[in-house]
């Protein structure tokens, strides 16, 4: 019997002096597959095994040697393994193969002429219920955190000290330097100067160039209007500094360089500042030249020529250099240790550069923050510094801090985008960010509250923001000064002046207006795909529409906002309610046969249900209706009111997918009555119980969506809107209703919750409404500035359809009030809720809603309201008087004027 452990003699060595082959890559013993005996193959899997192999030259392949299965490894003592060696066929049997071990790919499938094609693979379509397939947008975790912008005016500052509303002054994006004093504008790029007389034109008064005025070879990198002891000099002697380091004043009067210092610095000339009398000048190696007044000499002024500056030095490469608050702040846009990776929290270092012997104080913001881009100090907080960072960051740093160094109390979010300008005008903070948007905000209030908020620079990002000091004096106003990535120089109000005026107006409303109510019925109701067939079998359903209709004496406006009027699981109906949505209305108004005749049958039901309702003599028209993704919105109003409606106009807007997808969204109609404005928005929210986060994102694109309507063609100004607004965005109308399946839900288990629900006890569950709990605590919460009607219902989600009995699926979701009606008013009078309830219709998993509502409009009598306008405006000038001369007052103590 042949012993099965004996092993193979190993191959005889090759003779002496005899050349080896040389094996090709696939023989080589490192890449040949491993032999594996043949007792341990089965004849079926012989043929799979050979498919993979790599092929092996004949000459070159070793007869495979017969391996019996593997004994039990031996062991010496207290479980040590045998060392014995093994054979050069056991290595042969243990080597892995190298290379590409990769399996070929498949066979293809031949599909044959005439046969059925399989079905296309598809992701799942995002569902109305737990699992609907969206992650979580990212952004929607900062929205709470920023600061509330749902009250601010969109209504540009315009000042009016110029003979032009409207400047077209081109400053070059990457090159362009800019000096401001009153109407004196200076603007140079490299070896061009223009200078700008505002009080005469906004055309340039002169063009020059460096090499005409004596100063060959010399690009400008950085300009400065210096002091003046003659009040009659101030705002006309400008200090230039350039690329190769020298400095040279210009007489804008004369067109002439009056005194120039060449060499003044040996790299580029990246910083100049006027503090007080003294001049300092900085460049890109970290020296700066302080330039102080003649010593002596009361009405001295600083000289290029005459002056002998003192030099300070401090790091080098700093791409932020601004004086405040009396100091020097500095900071790079990244701080590096060694061979370590980039600090995330950027190192500020300040320096006192009046002091003598003062060396730089290195300081860190107490949370990570983007790179500095940006500073400045408040007038009403005259003993703290703002920085703005990347990252949409402000860093608040108190100057009076114990240890004697600047010490940093806050650090806020204002922005989802880099903060890239911030500049404290009288008691707000103005803030540019990367969409050209400049933002004012009152940090006297806790949280921060943004008051206004208007598009400056064409959606382009705002470079610079400044104040104007030599505004007050020349101009009496306060000018603020940004620089856009679209080229423009603008001014603005620093006092918002005009915001002012027309909350004074507000207050005298009553004068000028006469005033009217309405009664608004809104329903809201998620369907889940239930036809109005279905509305049987119970008195409950039968009797539904006429409850509802009925449950508000005369409505002028009846609003119906369904979800879920298709079955959001069936593929065929989203995708044609999505291709053939943008040809869904006739232009009658009524609703295509081209689209799924969900919406049709709803639409003709509503309109027998309002017919037969209301008395015969107070007929309705249909003025709005609109689908989207299983959306639909049908509203009526009383043929008497229905000639005094203007502005009609109704839009939607997509949520599911990033946007992309009408699944989730709102229906957002709007109409003005008399001289009010009235917006209705039905929304579908992100479902699942931890998605709040993405609920509140959905809300706040709603809210915050630029051109929803077309904006207003008022010659004058439109009345019947808020805000500065004209009519373009939600917030901009005086009165918000806002319905539908929002989707939050209730934090607790589910069988407390339904026991408190058998038992009756809401409040007990309204502390754990994620409604509630947002606009309660969420400072960022877009809806916290919005009401709605005690919770006296049980919820009204999920339910087993055509039974009372909750959710008994597997799921076995917890009952919550996903369906809310909410409102908000300029004026919280002028809307009273009538009533809030719910229906016991039982063919959906939800149940129906209803809110009734006497809301306020207005008529305005022009006339009278301009009489009222005067006066207003005449109590500004003193008022703006008074604020001119504190601002006056802090522009000295800062040493700016």
């Amino acid at each position: 019997m042949k012993d099965p452990f004996k092993r193979a003699p190993p191959p005889p060595p090759p003779a002496r002096g005899s050349k080896r082959p040389n094996p090709s890559p696939a023989a080589s013993p490192l890449l040949r597959p491993v032999p594996v005996p043949s007792a341990l193959i089965s004849s079926s899997s012989e043929s799979s095994i050979s498919s993979i192999s790599p092929p092996r030259s004949k000459a070159l392949s070793r007869p495979a040697v017969q391996v019996p299965p593997r004994p039990p490894p031996r062991h010496n003592g207290a479980g040590a393994q045998s060392t014995e060696p093994s054979s050069p066929a056991s290595l042969e049997r243990e080597r892995k193969p190298l290379g590409n071990t990769k399996l070929p790919p498949p066979p293809t499938r031949i599909i044959g002429l005439g046969d059925k094609l399989p079905p296309v693979r598809r992701p799942p379509t995002p569902s109305s219920d737990e699992d609907s397939g969206e992650e979580e947008d990212p952004k929607s975790r900062t929205m709470d955190s920023l600061p509330d912008s749902s009250r601010s005016s969109r209504r540009r500052p315009v000042v009016d000290c110029f003979n032009y509303s409207e400047f077209k002054i081109h400053v070059p994006a990457f090159s362009g330097q800019v000096a401001v004093a009153g109407p004196s504008v200076v603007v140079a790029s490299h070896h061009h100067i223009k200078y700008y007389d505002l009080s005469i034109s906004d055309s340039p008064a002169w063009s020059s160039d460096t090499k005409e005025m004596g100063m060959k070879d010399s690009k400008i990198s950085s300009m400065e209007f210096r002091p003046a002891a003659n009040e009659g000099d101030r705002g006309f002697f400008v200090w230039a500094g350039t690329k190769e380091g020298h400095l040279f004043e210009i007489d804008v009067r004369t067109e002439c360089i009056v005194a120039s210092k060449f060499g003044a610095h040996a790299h580029t000339v990246t910083n100049i500042f006027r503090y007080g009398r003294t001049m300092l000048t900085a460049d890109d190696s970290g020296k700066i030249l302080i330039f102080d007044p003649a010593v002596g000499i009361a009405d001295g002024d600083v000289s290029l020529i005459y002056t002998q500056p003192r030099v300070y030095r401090i790091s080098e490469k700093q791409e932020f250099v601004k004086m405040l608050g009396g100091l020097l702040w500095t900071s790079a846009r990244s701080e590096t240790s060694g061979s370590g990776p980039t600090n995330r929290v950027p190192v500020i270092r300040v320096y006192d550069l009046f002091s003598p012997g003062s060396i730089g104080l290195s300081i860190l913001p107490s949370q990570h923050v983007g790179a500095v881009t940006s500073g400045t100090v408040l007038p009403s907080h005259p003993d703290h510094v703002y920085l703005g960072h990347e990252g949409g960051f402000i860093s608040i740093w108190s100057l009076n801090a114990i240890d004697g160094g600047p010490q940093c109390v806050e650090v806020m979010k204002i922005s989802a985008s880099d903060v890239l300008s911030l500049e404290g005008v009288n008691d707000r903070l103005w803030a540019g960010g990367r969409k050209g948007m400049i933002s004012a905000y009152d940090v006297q209030h806790r949280p921060w509250v943004v008051t206004n908020c208007w598009a400056a620079h064409n959606g382009l990002p705002v470079l610079k923001l400044t104040v104007d000091p030599y505004a007050i004096e020349k101009t009496e106003r306060l000018c603020v000064v940004s620089i856009g990535r679209d080229e423009q120089l603008r001014f603005w109000d620093g006092l918002l002046g005009r915001e002012w005026i027309d909350q004074e107006l507000l207050k005298r409303e009553s004068v000028f207006s006469t005033f009217r109510n309405i009664n608004v019925l809104i329903v809201s109701w998620n369907v889940d795909a239930a036809k109005p067939d279905a509305l049987t079998h119970d008195q409950a359903n039968i009797s539904f529409l006429q409850d509802v209709l009925t449950s508000v004496d005369s409505p002028d406006i009846i609003s119906f906002g369904f979800q879920e009027v298709i079955d959001l699981e069936s593929r065929k109906m989203a995708a044609k309610t999505v291709l053939l949505g943008n040809k869904k209305k006739t232009e009658d108004g009524k609703i295509s046969e081209k689209v799924t005749s969900a919406y049709k049958r709803w639409h003709d039901r509503l309109l027998i249900a309002v017919k037969l309702a209301m008395p015969p003599d107070s007929p309705y028209t249909v003025i709005h209706t609109e689908s989207l993704v299983g959306l639909f919105t049908c509203m009526f109003a009383k043929n008497t009111e229905r000639i005094s409606l203007k502005d009609v106009a109704i839009a939607s807007i997509k949520r599911g997918m990033g946007g992309r997808y009408g699944n989730k969204g709102g229906i957002v109609a709007r109409f003005v009555i008399d001289d009010s404005s009235l917006c209705l928005i039905n929304c579908h929210l992100a479902a699942g119980q931890h998605h709040v986060r993405q609920r509140n994102a959905d809300v706040a694109a709603m809210l915050e969506e630029k051109s929803v309507f077309p904006a207003s063609d008022a010659i004058e100004e439109p009345l019947a809107y808020v805000g500065g607004g004209d009519g373009s965005m939600v917030l901009d109308h005086e009165i918000v209703f806002v319905n539908g399946d929002m989707n939050y839900r209730i934090d607790q288990r589910r069988d407390p919750v339904i026991a408190a629900i058998s038992s009756g006890e809401y409040d007990t569950l309204l502390v754990h409404d994620q409604l509630t709990k947002e606009m309660k605590y969420n400072r960022g919460f877009r809806f916290r500035s919005f009401l709605e009607g005690p919770l006296t219902f049980a919820p009204t989600y999920k339910y087993d359809r055509n039974s009372s009995e909750f959710d008994s699926s597997e799921k076995r979701r917890v009952p919550a009030w996903c369906d809310r009606v909410l409102w908000r008013s300029r004026d919280p009078g002028r809307v009273r809720l009538l009533h809030y309830q719910r229906y016991e219709v039982n063919v959906s998993d939800h149940r129906p809603i209803s809110a009734g509502f006497t809301a306020t409009v207005k008529s305005v009598k022009q006339d009278v309201r301009a009489r009222e306008k005067a006066v207003v405006e005449k109590a500004w000038v003193g008022r703006q008087i008074e604020l001119l001369s504190a601002a006056r007052d802090f522009y000295v103590t800062q040493a700016l004027l």
